[in-house]
């Protein structure tokens, strides 16, 4: 049997990184996919032609070194490719009523989109190596 979610998408909630008191680092950001509608078997178009999309938000939760790593390189509009597994929670509200929820524990994240530049890969960008900055 396997649990097994891969999906590509867009992050659409700043990542946030949390420690619990034990010291593991735990970063949770949402995801938003999408895919095309259909009705009656064909894709629905707008009025311009265009596919109408729906989408598709999942709540993502990394641990540790890859949450510091989303953490540190992802913000909202970065698109990721994460390989993970589904996880449902239960518990009970104030009320004593029953909640439940699911999240994707991320396995993998592999950026699809460049990391935003900093000032200085900017300042570096289009600089050429002079030979005398090489040692001999």
């Amino acid at each position: 049997m396997q649990n097994i979610v891969i999906l590509a998408g867009t992050i659409r909630q700043a990542p946030e990184t949390r420690t619990t008191r034990t010291g593991t680092d735990v970063t949770r950001f949402k995801l938003v996919t999408s895919r095309p509608r259909y009705s009656e078997g064909r894709v629905v178009r707008d009025e311009k032609g265009y596919r109408v999309e729906d989408a598709e938000w999942h709540r993502i939760v990394a641990f540790n070194g890859l949450g510091r790593t989303i953490q540190q390189y992802c913000e909202t509009g970065t698109k990721v490719l994460v390989r993970g597994r589904i996880h449902y929670t239960k518990w009970q509200d104030a009320d004593g009523n029953d909640r439940y929820g699911c999240e994707i524990v991320a396995e993998t994240v592999d950026f699809l989109s460049r990391a935003p530049q900093t000032e200085t890969d900017e300042e570096d960008e289009g600089r050429f190596i002079d030979e005398d900055d090489i040692p001999s």
